[in-house]
């Protein structure tokens, strides 16, 4: 007869329980969720403001006129095409230093390199260095490349101080994107006789391409837009040349919107927004680029 009783007693004790705590989640998923969607519009309303802001100020001033002169003491007569040409050549020659050591620094460390405490303590530095201030950078390069190395404030200088910055970012999302390949695809490629490089190659980066070439979005947009790395190692101002090599003196966009804001004449500050909005439009075109061709590996890939 006991056993009986307990039963209805055990059974009514968490009937009664229940409800209340389903009465209690509804309410905190609803709070949550409201919190979080006026996080989402709060961020999109100051990028819509500053967006509209740019764009009222700088819209007006884009021409073919403004895309093709060099900068001048006279508003009017000044353009970006001694800062766009500039951009267009650092971010040429970041990548081409970037990514090789990036995703050839990636392989290593997640396919050939032992588990150990100078690999782990080697990836707690890549994890670190990540987050470091891009001016820090900059005084790096200033006294490696500058200093020591003898570079001067050169293209090849600011396209090293870039490539300082950007390769921690390339490394860990290389890595990760690596990380992702299963197990099983390696192993069955060596098991049909391919080498270790063969099926690394053939195998593992065509699978890794659409993550590798995630993170190199991010590090690439992130480069195209820095200034404290190059006003640290004395790019200049005020260019009304094109870069002619490696060692030229050069300007970028983002250093010539610099220079405008900083004048106090209000049409300056008109081309300096208009500079803004050709550089979002690089930008823009360049994540386009990289997305696309993400996506035609995915396909290739599925």
């Amino acid at each position: 007869m006991q056993p009986a009783q307990a039963a209805p007693m055990y059974a009514d004790s968490s009937s009664e329980a229940a409800p209340i705590e389903r009465a209690k989640w509804p309410i905190s998923d609803l709070i949550f969720q409201v919190c979080a969607l006026l996080a989402i519009l709060l961020a999109l309303s100051v990028i819509i403001a500053l967006l509209f802001d740019i764009f009222s100020d700088g819209f007006h001033r884009l021409s073919w006129d403004f895309l093709t002169s060099f900068p001048s003491r006279f508003a009017a007569k000044a353009g970006i095409y001694s800062a766009l040409v500039g951009s267009f050549c650092l971010m040429l020659l970041t990548i081409v230093f970037s990514l090789p050591l990036g995703v050839g620094a990636a392989i290593y460390l997640e396919e050939y390199a032992p588990k150990n405490r100078w690999t782990a303590l080697l990836e707690l530095n890549l994890a670190n260095l990540a987050g470091v201030p891009s001016i820090i950078y900059g005084i790096l390069a200033l006294q490696i490349f500058v200093r020591w190395l003898d570079f001067d404030r050169s293209l090849l200088s600011g396209a090293l101080a870039l490539t300082l910055l950007i390769l921690p970012v390339i490394i860990i999302a290389s890595r990760e994107a690596i990380r992702t390949v299963p197990r099983t695809l390696r192993e069955a490629s060596l098991a049909l006789g391919a080498t270790q490089w063969q099926t690394i190659w053939t195998q593992v980066l065509p699978v890794a391409l659409p993550g590798i070439m995630t993170g190199c979005i991010l590090a690439f947009s992130r480069a195209i837009g820095e200034t404290a790395p190059l006003i640290t190692i004395g790019a200049l101002t005020y260019v009304a040349f094109l870069p002619d090599g490696l060692f030229s003196s050069f300007t970028a966009l983002p250093i010539q919107a610099y220079n405008w804001v900083s004048r106090p004449q209000e049409a300056f500050h008109a081309n300096a927004a208009a500079a803004m909005v050709v550089l979002l439009i690089i930008l823009l075109s360049m994540n386009a680029f990289a997305i696309l061709l993400r996506v035609k590996y995915q396909k290739r890939t599925r």
